[in-house]
């Protein structure tokens, strides 16, 4: 059945509006009707209106746009044509035509080349035409495209019963989302959805290439933000993760590469996974690869999925080149801040999460995975996951955001000539966590600040490879010294063991700064030194079960204990106490304290403490009575002067 384009709006007027037809008990349209009015109203929507138009205000274009012109005619192919090319159009009444017929074509689905021919029976099996009867059609409103988008990052989630959406309609779906991508507006339900968001957060930026996306996307997690736009911009994130060109930035960033490293699409191979954005990254990486470190035989294409691709990029990525490497970073950011749209983490650690994580909200997967990762019940593929995730975050406290949040004030405070350094291309390998380590031996930082360091020493004092900075100045001296412990892998702090035990023979300066800085740590809390801690466990519980841990109290503890002749201490906790009693003066003779509290901490955990707090109180009150004698004498002499 076929009607002109105003015998659809006099339908839309006249039919529509009585849909007490279709009512079950006066509340609400009947599914079958429902869906029934959606398909006839469906025959109503092609108009050779358009195309007639279009050829008369674009006949130069149509000579140029061989593609277009030979389209079918009577389908709406011709107009969408237009619109997919229309930043090469250069016909001034074209151009003009064709920027109006875009909001049109993004507002009714139908219009868009070829969607309905490929996503018909999916829309069907999902129900997702159906028409809801108010001051707007929900059809023009972007509902059907959302619900179809919806089902598809269900698929690509691997949810349960998730139907499978035909590879044609998939690449019809992603199109939609690619041809908005520079314009939010494009978006019909994301737009509405975010009306009032947009208004409140983003008032101030300017439409087009993606602007008011990112600023969104940048407010995501605002108490303000509401659900429903909240859900909208998640599922456009979940889509850019399947196809980079659904971020307009990111595409932008990477032209070049793609151009350089010749990453064009391949005609033979499905889009599902050309578009993917593992697979633009991998063919960047790969070419940096072979152009700047001759690595023939390292590749990704090997790898059996998309996500384990995507992995191997991320481990990578330092080889792209600087403006795709930023936003790649941004990406991670992303996935940081909403652990949902990592879909690695979600797949391999989808069982852990609902067995430990089912009260937490989304946005706090990651940390409730971090805080179960030693559990017996961990899933060993999950946990390399995990731990995966920490070496990234450790990298740079923005790829942190609990601990970005609990040190706000403090990372300013104590590190900003770090951040006058940094770069939005560039990690900052550790080094704003470094520091703010050095402030927790010193026992500077806020509460809340402290508490995150902690948890970060605790867990790279049992794997070095969360410790950026060693991982940076220790690399080949671990090779050299301690290969065998960093082969087991067992993340129990032996490679730092080792590192401490052959201090002496480090050659490099700055990986004995760093093993220095692990020893002054370790003297703040005993937690911090696996390896000390496990040897003196029932010690500290039998001689310090009452004093709270942190900023050196437990480690004073027992070398109180070491020195009381009357404690004995178990045979392996008292020598491994006396080796790090060895080291710490050793650490004193070749780094001294740098300030008073550091002074006092060195003083406080000294073997001779008792010793040197003994000659400190003689030395004072020796300055107090010979400042006491030298009132007297010079009262004395003042008065005899009066006197003369």
């Amino acid at each position: 059945m076929h009607l002109s384009f105003s015998e659809g709006r006099d339908f839309k007027a006249g039919v529509m509006k009585p849909s007490h037809l279709c009512k079950e008990e006066d509340t609400e349209i009947a599914a079958d009707c429902n869906h029934l009015l959606w398909n006839y109203k469906l025959n109503l929507t092609t108009d050779p209106k358009f195309e007639s138009v279009a050829l008369e205000v674009c006949t130069s274009t149509m000579l140029e746009l061989k593609e277009c012109a030979d389209e079918e005619r009577g389908k709406g192919f011709l107009m969408s044509c237009l619109v997919d090319h229309r930043v090469n159009v250069t016909e001034r009444q074209c151009h003009q035509y064709i920027t109006k017929m875009t909001s049109i074509i993004f507002s009714d689905y139908w219009l868009i080349c070829g969607f309905m021919d490929k996503c018909r029976e999916d829309i069907n099996t999902l129900q997702c035409g159906s028409i809801t009867v108010g001051e707007k059609d929900l059809h023009s409103q972007g509902e059907v495209i959302a619900c179809l988008e919806r089902a598809l990052v269900r698929e690509a989630e691997q949810q349960d019963k998730a139907h499978q959406i035909k590879d044609e309609c998939k690449k019809g779906i992603m199109r939609v989302a690619e041809l908005s991508a520079d314009d939010f507006h494009l978006d019909r339900y994301l737009y509405f959805s975010c009306r009032d968001d947009r208004e409140r957060f983003c008032e101030n930026t300017q439409a087009g290439e993606g602007r008011v996306y990112k600023c969104l996307f940048n407010h995501k997690f605002e108490e303000a933000m509401s659900e429903k736009c909240r859900n909208a911009l998640t599922t456009r994130q979940k889509l850019i993760a399947q196809d980079y060109k659904v971020s307009y930035s990111l595409a932008k960033a990477c032209k070049a590469d793609l151009r350089k490293y010749r990453c064009n699409p391949d005609t033979s191979m499905p889009r599902a996974r050309e578009a993917r954005l593992s697979y633009l990254l991998l063919c960047l990486e790969s070419a940096v690869h072979r152009e700047h470190l001759h690595h023939p035989f390292f590749s990704c294409l090997y790898l059996s999925s998309s996500s384990q691709i995507i992995e191997c990029l991320k481990e990578n990525k330092k080889q792209l080149s600087q403006v795709c490497h930023q936003k790649i970073f941004k990406l991670q950011e992303t996935e940081m801040m909403d652990p949902e749209l990592d879909y690695q983490l979600m797949r391999v650690c989808k069982q852990m999460i609902k067995r430990f994580c089912t009260e937490s909200d989304a946005k706090n997967v990651l940390q409730c995975l971090k805080l179960n990762k030693n559990s017996e019940l961990m899933d060993p593929k999950c946990k390399q996951t995990i731990t995966k995730r920490q070496i990234t975050q450790n990298t740079d406290y923005r790829l942190n955001p609990v601990l970005r949040k609990a040190c706000k004030a403090d990372i300013p405070k104590f590190c900003q000539s770090i951040l006058n350094k940094a770069s939005d291309a560039n990690e900052l390998e550790g080094q704003v966590i470094s520091c703010l380590k050095l402030k927790y031996a010193d026992q500077r930082l806020s509460g809340d600040c402290e508490d995150q360091i902690r948890v970060i020493l605790q867990e790279s004092a049992l794997d070095y490879r969360l410790d950026p900075q060693l991982q940076v100045h220790c690399r080949n001296e671990i090779t050299r010294l301690c290969a065998e412990e960093a082969a087991a892998q067992e993340q129990t702090g032996q490679v730092e063991e080792c590192l401490k035990n052959n201090l002496l023979k480090i050659k490099q300066e700055e990986c004995k700064t760093e093993v220095l800085n692990m020893l002054k740590e370790s003297k703040a809390d005993i937690f911090v030194d696996p390896v000390l801690h496990t040897a003196c466990a029932l010690d500290l519980k039998h001689h310090c079960a009452a004093i709270n841990p942190g900023r050196g109290r437990q480690m004073s503890c027992l070398m109180e204990a070491l020195q009381d002749k009357q404690v004995r201490l178990q045979p392996e906790c008292k020598g491994r106490l006396q080796d790090r009693i060895d080291m710490w003066s050793y650490a004193a003779k070749v780094a001294p304290a740098e300030g008073f509290s550091d002074l006092a901490l060195q003083v406080m955990t000294s073997p001779s403490k008792s010793y040197i707090l003994f000659m400190i109180a003689l030395a004072v009150s020796i300055l107090f009575l010979v400042g006491l004698l030298c009132g007297r004498i010079t009262k004395r002499v003042t008065r005899e002067l009066k006197d003369r």
